[in-house]
């Protein structure tokens, strides 16, 4: 396998941030203050040791008691929190699993660009996921068994595209929804910026569902336009608009302020809001950053779980779907300061 996947000579390299603005501009190009102590460090290594204990023998991760559960998206989210601690492919403590992981998304990728052989009714959801965790490998790795991967899972969403900007839950030009718009968006900002075509048609149609979805009076973003507002599509939107290069857009700022006063574990989907969150409000930076990192850090600390000397999360607000899709998560969240995943580099 490290023959397959060298590690990149710098982890930030020709792919070091997803924005269009070059690496260190824009207003969140701000001095970092924010850095992982050694409590949360100890939280961090053991939730990566739980994780590495809950893969499966085919190299999948799922949700926790059912094998079939999910695995193309958890497994994506999984090998996402091992990359923010700067675990590679056949590098690293975690190399093998991390190349185990990698493996089996490479496998599930049919000639049509589609993750498995019968989709679910929310497939596009995986899509999305598993698309950005392959691009942020290709772009750290290079390597070209994960490229040719890359181009077909691209060429299936700028295909599926619908007339509003946005997708679904299928892999067709019908009707469209934040949620998973928003998944999208970021993995083509991921692709085209690691050298994989992308018209720019596309993503500035994607902008304008995203922006359709405004909802003025509160500062947040429907599920669709005209919808009410929530945590998780807000935090989605605006980190979306943030990648595309919209960081001083006033439905950014509104939208974190939102955010700010609706940071509750209470919220509906609140582990999937929180994965764009915190790169939202980094990309903010300064004392928003500062604030909302230090926040997350409590709550998440306090949380945490102990198994043996590992760590884990339990289910998190409404909408949970399992400890493992809560400890990938919330360990990326941990793990941001150290700056690994070219994700979330400015």
């Amino acid at each position: 396998m490290s023959g397959l996947f060298p590690l990149a000579a710098a982890f930030c390299g020709v792919f070091a941030t997803l924005s269009i603005a070059a690496p260190g501009a824009g207003p969140a190009a701000k001095r970092d203050t924010v850095v992982v102590d050694e409590k949360t460090e100890a939280v961090i290594k053991g939730s990566l040791k739980w994780l590495a204990a809950n893969q499966k023998a085919n190299g999948s991760w799922a949700i926790s008691g059912e094998e079939q559960a999910h695995p193309v998206a958890i497994t994506a989210y999984t090998l996402m929190a091992f990359q923010s601690a700067g675990h590679l492919p056949g590098e690293g403590e975690y190399g093998k699993q991390v190349a185990a992981g990698l493996q089996y998304l490479l496998d599930q990728m049919t000639t049509e660009g589609i993750y498995g052989q019968r989709p679910s009714g929310q497939y596009m959801y995986a899509h999305g996921i598993a698309t950005i965790a392959l691009a942020e490998l290709y772009g750290q790795t290079r390597s070209p068994v994960i490229r040719q991967k890359l181009d077909r899972a691209i060429k299936l969403i700028i295909s599926s595209q619908n007339d509003e900007g946005g997708w679904r839950y299928r892999p067709i030009a019908k009707d469209a929804d934040m949620s998973v718009t928003v998944l999208q968006v970021v993995a083509l900002r991921a692709a085209k910026n690691s050298g994989i075509e992308v018209p720019q048609k596309t993503i500035d149609d994607a902008v304008k569902y995203v922006k359709a979805c405004y909802h003025p009076s509160s500062g947040g973003f429907g599920y669709q336009p005209g919808g009410g507002p929530g945590f998780a599509r807000t935090s989605a939107a605006i980190y979306s608009l943030q990648v595309c290069g919209l960081y001083e857009d006033p439905q950014v700022k509104a939208g974190s302020e939102y955010l700010n006063k609706n940071n509750r574990e209470d919220q509906e989907w609140y582990v999937y809001g929180s994965f764009y969150a915190a790169p939202a409000q980094y990309m903010i930076g300064g004392q928003t950053w500062e604030k909302w990192y230090a926040e997350m850090k409590d709550r998440l600390i306090k949380s945490a779980k102990k198994d043996g000397e590992n760590y884990f999360w339990g289910s998190a607000g409404r909408g949970s779907v399992g400890p493992v899709y809560a400890t990938a998560v919330f360990t990326m969240v941990l793990a941001m300061p150290y700056h690994y995943l070219p994700l979330y580099q400015r």
